[in-house]
C-alpha cells in the first residue's frame, strides 16, 4: 500500500505544480512527501470539485486522495482539505523560504500545515491555529512528529501572535486582521482571502514594508473560504461583490492612513486598497482567475 501511495503520490505533486505553474521545486518535494492518508482520516471519503456535490469514493483506495479536488472533512458543514492546486498556486506566490517562520489560520486536520513545514524545513517555525477544538485535536495527532509545528485550538486574531514572516490564512475575511498585520515582520507577507462567507473573493498578499503606511499588496487570484470568525460584515460583503465586479486584478497597494483617493478600489475601517503602486514594489506573479477553491 504503501509503495502505490507513494506512487500517486508523485503522479499526483507533478499534476497540481503543473496547474499552479509552480516555480519552486521545492512545491512539488513537498507535495510529493506529504501523505495526505492521516489528515483525510478513514475511508470511504467525499471529495467534490469546487461549486459541486460531493462524491462518495467507493472504498478507501488512496488513489482517490491524489486528484486535485476537495477533501471533505465536514461535508455537513463544507469543511474540507482544500484544493491542492489552488493551494500550490498561492503558496508559491508568496515564496515560503527554509528557515522561516509561519503562522497559519485555520488549520483544519494539519494537511497543509505539514507542507507548510515542509517549505520552512527544521530550522523554521509553523504555528497553527484551528478555532475548532475537534479539528485542532486532529491536527495535533496528525502533526506530533514534525517538531517544528504546533497547534493552538483558539482563533487566530488575537494580540499575541507571535512574530512571523508569513501568515497564511485558510479561512475567508471581510477585511484583514489588524493583528495579523502588526505580527508580520518587515518583508513579511500576509495571504488571506478576502471573501466573506459565501462568497467568491479573491486571495490577496500584503507585504510588509520597512516603512510606511503604504504595503505593497496584490491578488494572486480568486478564492472561496468558509468565514473566519470575528471578521464578518454583511455590507463589506455587498461592497466587496461590487468592487470584484467592477475588476480585481489593477490592485497594488493597501493604505493604511489617509483618505481613499480617486485610486481607491475598496475601502474598509482604517484601511484601503488602491490601484496606485506601493513605494517599493512585490515580485510580479500573474493572478490566476481559475484558481478559487479551498
Amino acid at each position: 500500500m504503501e509503495d502505490r501511495s507513494a506512487k500517486y503520490r508523485a503522479f499526483y505533486a507533478q499534476l497540481i505544480s503543473a496547474a499552479a505553474r509552480a516555480a519552486d521545486p521545492r512545491i512539488e518535494e513537498a507535495f510529493r512527501t506529504v501523505g495526505r492518508e492521516r489528515f483525510a482520516g478513514p475511508g470511504p471519503w467525499s471529495i467534490s470539485v469546487g461549486g459541486h456535490p460531493y462524491v462518495v469514493t467507493p472504498d478507501d483506495d488512496p488513489a482517490f486522495l491524489y486528484q486535485n479536488t476537495l477533501l471533505a472533512l465536514d461535508s455537513a458543514r463544507g469543511l474540507n482539505i482544500g484544493m491542492p492546486g489552488a493551494h500550490a498556486y498561492w503558496l508559491s506566490g508568496c515564496a515560503v523560504k527554509e528557515g522561516e517562520t509561519v503562522i497559519q489560520i485555520g488549520a483544519g486536520s494539519g494537511y497543509y500545515t505539514a507542507i507548510l513545514a515542509h517549505l520552512v524545513g527544521p530550522g523554521g517555525r509553523v504555528h497553527a491555529y484551528e478555532i475548532d477544538e475537534r479539528l485542532a485535536g486532529l491536527a495535533r495527532e496528525n502533526l506530533k512528529d514534525i517538531a517544528h509545528t504546533d497547534v493552538r485550538d483558539r482563533s487566530g486574531i488575537a494580540s499575541d501572535l507571535p512574530k512571523a514572516d508569513v501568515i497564511y490564512v485558510c479561512a475567508g475575511a471581510a477585511q484583514p486582521a489588524t493583528e495579523w498585520l502588526d505580527a508580520l515582520l518587515r518583508g513579511g507577507r500576509l495571504v488571506f482571502p478576502l471573501a466573506p462567507e459565501g462568497m467568491i473573493g479573491g486571495m490577496l498578499m500584503i507585504t510588509r514594508p520597512d516603512e510606511g503606511a503604504v504595503w505593497p499588496a496584490k491578488f494572486l487570484g480568486r478564492a472561496q473560504f468558509i468565514g473566519c470568525a470575528g471578521l464578518q460584515n454583511a455590507d463589506a460583503a455587498r461592497r466587496l461583490a461590487e468592487a470584484f465586479a467592477r475588476g480585481w486584478e489593477g490592485v497594488q497597494s493597501l493604505r493604511r492612513e489617509g483618505a481613499p483617493d480617486e485610486t481607491c478600489w475598496f475601502a474598509g475601517e482604517g484601511w484601503w486598497l488602491s490601484t496606485a503602486p506601493a513605494p517599493v514594489a512585490t515580485a510580479p506573479i500573474k493572478p490566476n482567475a481559475d484558481i478559487t477553491q479551498a
